[in-house]
């Protein structure tokens, strides 16, 4: 796991092994190995130091992109931002190590039953408007309502996202001879 390391000065070191970081520490250089550890280290920083420390290496190689700020808003961003931004200086693996192996994929999984034919709990609204829409003549806005006792947007919200778009189910909607709106599987 990387270790950093941060002086008096704000300088930010960066070491493979915490044994390494722990023998290169000379007078007051603290350690941390991850965020968390950097935001108890810096809890009784002053603010300033927060924007010091950032604007040390920002604009510097590897660390082209970041700008320089005046101040951050509170701990914690300035503790992420620096954070995120020393990521930079993880050391890359090394080079000798064998490359990993590819990873096997993954054979397709099989269609099963559940896939084929959708499965509601007997008794649900989900099942009674299901049995209702699977009728030859389908089933009115007005039936659905009444046996759920929802009102008309949440009976055309189920049909189209629970049926047509979770369930994978073709509703069709049609007008009955009466002229009322009905609706039932294709």
């Amino acid at each position: 796991m990387t270790t950093f390391t941060i002086d008096t000065e704000n300088n930010i070191t960066a070491f493979a092994e915490y044994e390494d970081a722990l023998n290169h520490c000379i007078g007051a250089t603290d350690t941390f190995a991850s965020e968390k550890d950097l935001a108890l280290l810096t809890k009784n920083w002053a603010i300033g130091r927060f924007a010091d420390t950032w604007n040390a290496f920002a604009g510097v190689v590897p660390f082209d992109a970041l700008k320089p700020v005046k101040k951050f808003t509170d701990r914690k961003t300035a503790v992420t931002r620096i954070w995120h931004a020393i990521q930079a200086l993880t050391p890359a693996p090394a080079q000798h190590l064998a490359p990993a192996a590819p990873k096997k994929a993954k054979p397709p999984k099989d269609a099963t039953a559940k896939d084929a034919a959708p499965q509601t709990r007997e008794g649900s609204k989900t099942a009674i408007v299901l049995a209702m829409v699977r009728r030859p003549e389908g089933a009115t806005l007005a039936d659905i309502m009444a046996a759920t006792g929802w009102q008309t947007h949440s009976v055309r919200g189920f049909i189209s996202g629970a049926l047509g778009k979770k369930m994978g189910l073709t509703v069709e909607s049609f007008k009955s001879e009466s002229g009322d709106r009905c609706y039932r599987i294709a």
